[in-house]
């Protein structure tokens, strides 16, 4: 979930100027070049020049983004060269300890790559058309305040095409999770609540008349796959997608609030660009469900999307149906497939994947269409404006990026901070 405005989208536009905002670093952080963590060693001047060297433009910006007050980046690019991983200040602002290769982090949104791949597969088996209506798999469940089920197509749940309210849009769902943080950070949801919050609001539009960034839209097509399928949306992931490509780090934790080791800190300054810092890193992901309560890593995010993007996954129709984006309206000519972002870069190239914000944690993870070429990054906090397009320039087309596009129409301002 990647919190671009607390209606926006996941755009990379503002995942590139990450409204995904990191959090300032306490007096006691400290910051410098980026280093390998321990799975990773530091680069020896052979290696640096020969490999790392060609990540440099990456590794500047990752120096930056801790310079700018982030605690600590992690960063993985895999490429003709071989992989690449680095970090950059602090997994822990209390003990010192750097960022490591494997360390877990909550990866928000980039949830919804990995429902829209399942919901593609049972297209594939002949269990559902993406052309079915919301209506015709969860009978009654999107009614309210002019929503129809009826009129809203499974497909337009994925590419954000329906018009249905996002329920971390919410006045009290998102005070809940901000303000009054400390007091509601364990706190159980249900699906049928998430939506039920959404219901209780007007549509943005009518369905498939424009594009607006929603969470429900994923809760929605968890609570899709679980109705087809009789099993829970989660073990549908792990069964067809996790266990098969080995991504042992990765997990959907349901309730549980703690983080499965090693992983660091997570922070949020609730005040604000400067304010204290507030540890969030447990908190029930049961608020996010199937729209982003993933845990993964950084080796796990690339081996995914290598597997995506070369058609181990899905059929080459599947494919050319999740590329098949729409525009979002947002600067920068960014455009939303079926579960995927993309956004053509300065260089010519074009980047598929998504972004992805939780409170304390604040993700990419992008690939070159052909999946030779990927990065995932992390930050350990939401909160602080960072210009995230600089990390896409420097890795992908090697050079600093300029300054980040102001938001867009439908982008609302960087504060309060998206939820997802």
């Amino acid at each position: 979930m990647s919190r671009r405005s607390l209606r926006t989208a996941t755009t990379l536009a503002v995942a590139a100027a990450l409204a995904l905002t990191a959090v300032p670093a306490a007096a006691s952080a400290t910051s410098g070049p980026a280093t390998s963590g321990p799975a990773a060693p530091a680069d020896t001047a052979e290696r640096q020049r020969h490999h790392g060297g060609h990540h440099a433009a990456l590794r500047q910006a990752m120096d930056d983004m801790v310079d700018a007050g982030v605690p600590g980046v992690l960063a993985q690019a895999r490429d003709g060269h071989g992989t690449w991983t680095a970090s950059a200040g602090v997994a822990d602002l209390d003990t010192g300890r750097p960022r490591i290769r494997p360390d877990r982090f909550r990866v928000g949104s980039i949830t919804k790559t990995f429902v829209a791949t399942v919901m593609l597969q049972l297209q594939q088996e002949g269990r559902l058309d993406l052309d079915d209506t919301v209506e015709e798999r969860l009978p009654g469940v999107v009614r309210g305040n002019g929503h129809d089920g009826r009129r809203v197509t499974l497909r337009q749940l994925l590419n954000h095409t329906s018009g249905i309210f996002d329920y971390t849009s919410d006045e009290r769902f998102g005070r809940r999770l901000r303000e009054d943080f400390e007091k509601h950070r364990y706190d159980t949801h249900t699906p049928e609540q998430l939506v039920g919050i959404a219901m209780g609001h007007e549509p943005d539009f009518a369905p498939g008349t424009d594009w607006s960034y929603s969470n429900t839209n994923y809760v929605l097509a968890g609570m899709v796959i679980e109705a087809v399928t009789g099993d829970s949306y989660a073990h549908q992931i792990e069964r067809r997608v996790l266990r098969p490509l080995g991504l042992r780090a990765t997990v959907l934790p349901g309730t549980r609030a703690t983080m499965p080791r090693p992983h660091g800190r997570a922070y949020v300054p609730f005040g604000g660009p400067g304010a204290e810092l507030t540890d969030v890193t447990d908190f029930n992901p049961s608020a996010a469900w199937a729209a982003g309560e993933m845990v993964s890593t950084v080796d796990d995010l690339n081996r995914f999307l290598r597997a995506l993007m070369t058609g181990r996954l899905l059929s080459g129709e599947s494919m050319a149906e999740m590329f098949e984006a729409v525009p979002t309206g947002e600067q920068g000519g960014d455009r939303y497939g079926l579960g995927l972002q993309t956004r053509e870069l300065s260089c010519g190239k074009r980047v598929w994947g998504h972004s992805g914000g939780i409170p304390g944690s604040s993700s990419l993870a992008l690939a070159t269409r052909d999946g030779g070429h990927s990065l995932a990054l992390n930050l350990n906090a939401q909160g602080i404006p960072v210009n995230a397009t600089a990390a896409l320039e420097a890795e992908f087309c090697g050079t600093p990026a300029a300054p980040a596009p102001k938001p867009g129409p439908k982008t609302a301002p960087l504060q309060p901070e998206p939820l997802w």
